[in-house]
This record gives C-alpha cells, structure tokens and sequence, in this order.
C-alpha cells in the first residue's frame, strides 16, 4: 500500500468523514415525516385530537413532524388540500361529496370522525319552539359559509314545514348568538359543536337555551372527516397510514381523558380556554361514539351510509342522484 495513505493525517481524514457520512445518513433515516394539517375551522375542543396527537407524543411516536393551520371552513380547507397548500385535514363529508361532483377536486376522505352530522337549532329555553316542525312562521338566523344552509330546505321538507313561512336572515356567525339572546332572531341556526360557548354567552345574559339537533328530526349522514390532497396519498402512502393510526389514538385518549385533553388545547392554543375545551369535548362525544360507530365500527365508510349521505346532499342541491358515485370521493386503504 502508498505509504502516503498510512498516514496519521489521511486516517483522521477518513475517520472524520466516515463521522460525516454516519451523521448525514442517520438524520435521513430518522428525520420525521413531515404533515401539514390544515383545520376546517378555528381551534378549540371539538379540534382536541390534533393537540393530543401532538401533546402526547402519538403522532411522534409514528415519526410525524405535525404542524396545523386554523381554517375558515370546509370549502376553505379543501382548497388548501387541492392547491398543495396542506397535506392531511378536517372537512364535512357533504362539501367534500360536492366538491368532487362538481369539480372533481383531487381530494380524498380516508376516516370518519363524526359519524353524525352536528347541524341544530338554537332557540331560547322559554320559546315555544320544541321541535324542527315548530320554526314555521318563525325568523331564522345563520351563518352565509355553515354547510347546514345546504340542507335546511330538505330538513323543513322532512318535517312538513313550508319554508315560504320562514324569514331567514344572514349574518357573522360570531353575531348570530347574540341576535338570538336580543330578541332579533327566534332561531339560530349553528353546530352542536357551538353548544358550550352558546349557553355561557347565555348565562352571562340570564338565560338559558334549547339545541335541536337535526339528526334527530330525520336528517342522519356522515359529517366531519379526515382528508387528504390525492398527491399526498399517491406520494406517501405510508405516511398517511402512520398519521390515521396515530390519530385515532388521540381520538380514543380525547375522550378518555376529557379534562386533560381540554387543558392541552389551552396549552397549544392560549386564546382557547379549557373549561370550554372541556365541556365542548364532552357535548360532542355523540356525533363521535353513537349506534353508528359501534355498528359500522370507528372511522369507518359503509356504502350504505355514504350513498344515504349523497343522496340527501343531492336532493338538498337539486341535482341528479346518479349524476355522481359517492364512493370516487372515499379511499378507504388508510383506515386502521
């Protein structure tokens, strides 16, 4: 051997570079996968998940760097998915059922979440409005971008309701409780989700108020649901199939662990208080944990229930049933 490569200079040169190599190699096989999570909305509990993936470690113990961004709604959030602005996120079924029929967004749901849709009614606990049928005549206030605009016409239709009786008004959905609890509206028209923070703006005002969940006056499909761009899944397959399983952790530790799970949403999330985090993680555990859910099992997209939810999404826009296949809008590979 070159008496030159027996040097003490060239082994120390080769040590440091086998060091280097090492390094470089080892930060490419550990490295986190990277997942831009993109909300439908702004954070709070019924987001609680996402914070406890993240808090506890579950979506680190799958190797995933998770970052989220709040949202402004369903269509909002599709958006982002469909242009590459996010990887993974939270929409209602329905926007995404008719974001694909009509534009054939490159967006998938991979997991159920809310298994319920939480569209209700909100009215005062001393009006005489005690079910869906009794709105006729009555002044109804929602939010222009709530996805429970699109169904309201089915929903008086199935109750008998004439919706030429109704006077509905548009409003920001931050003003829509308090036009309730000033008299300007009879109805509000929100989510379960809302539940919490509508009744302390109530107590804070003396009253209190009834919710009327619309799944209960004959309107029963899927809502909330997980997402995912199409090029994400095509490109990261695995990837995806570590953040659902992770997930679905957090699902089950949300709800087992309520109270802590509502202190970590503050913790992630200072303008979110816990107490509310809290109580609005325990109000919605229906829309996650029903007959549904045990039946079909968490997470899941039967065919008979999606073609339910298409067909009442489609009836409510006027549009044909067999215009569109449901199942184009679902890749079911990812659920554990």
């Amino acid at each position: 051997m070159n008496n030159q490569l027996k040097t003490p200079l060239f082994r120390n040169l080769c040590l440091a570079g086998a060091l280097a190599f090492t390094a470089l190699n080892g930060s490419t096989v550990f490295a986190a996968d990277a997942v831009k999570f993109q909300l439908d909305w702004l954070p709070g509990g019924d987001k609680a998940p996402i914070y406890v993936g993240i808090k506890k470690g579950f979506f680190k113990d799958a190797d995933l760097d998770v970052t989220v961004a709040s949202g402004r709604g369903s269509t909002d959030a599709i958006s982002k998915l469909a242009t590459g602005n996010a990887d993974l996120g939270l929409s209602d079924l329905v926007a995404l059922l008719m974001a694909k029929a009509q534009n054939d967004v490159p967006v998938s749901a991979v997991y159920s979440v809310f298994s319920k849709a939480p569209h209700a009614f909100f009215v005062p606990s001393n009006s005489d409005i005690k079910s869906v049928k009794d709105v006729a005549g009555k002044r109804i206030a929602t939010s222009p971008y709530t996805s429970s605009n699109v169904f309201l016409p089915l929903l008086l239709d199935v109750n008998g309701v004439d919706p030429s009786s109704i006077k509905l008004m548009k409003a920001d959905a931050g003003a829509l409780n308090p036009m309730l609890l000033s008299g300007n509206t009879d109805v509000v028209i929100s989510w379960v989700t809302d539940t919490v923070i509508y009744q302390l703006q109530a107590k804070s005002a003396g009253q209190t108020l009834r919710v009327l969940p619309w799944y209960d006056a004959g309107l029963e499909f899927y809502s909330t649901s997980i997402i995912a761009s199409d090029r994400f899944l095509n490109k990261h397959p695995d990837t995806t199939k570590r953040f659902v399983a992770a997930y679905k952790k957090a699902i089950e530790y949300t709800w087992e662990h309520p109270e802590e799970s509502g202190r970590i949403v503050h913790d992630m999330v200072p303008e979110v208080d816990a107490s509310t985090a809290t109580d609005t993680i325990n109000s919605i555990k229906s829309l996650v944990y029903n007959a549904v859910s045990d039946k079909d099992g968490y997470g899941a997209f039967t065919k008979e229930r999606l073609a339910t939810t298409w067909k009442w999404t489609a009836k409510a826009q006027n549009i044909s049933v067999d215009s569109f296949d449901p199942e184009s809008a679902i890749n079911r590979q990812f659920i554990p």
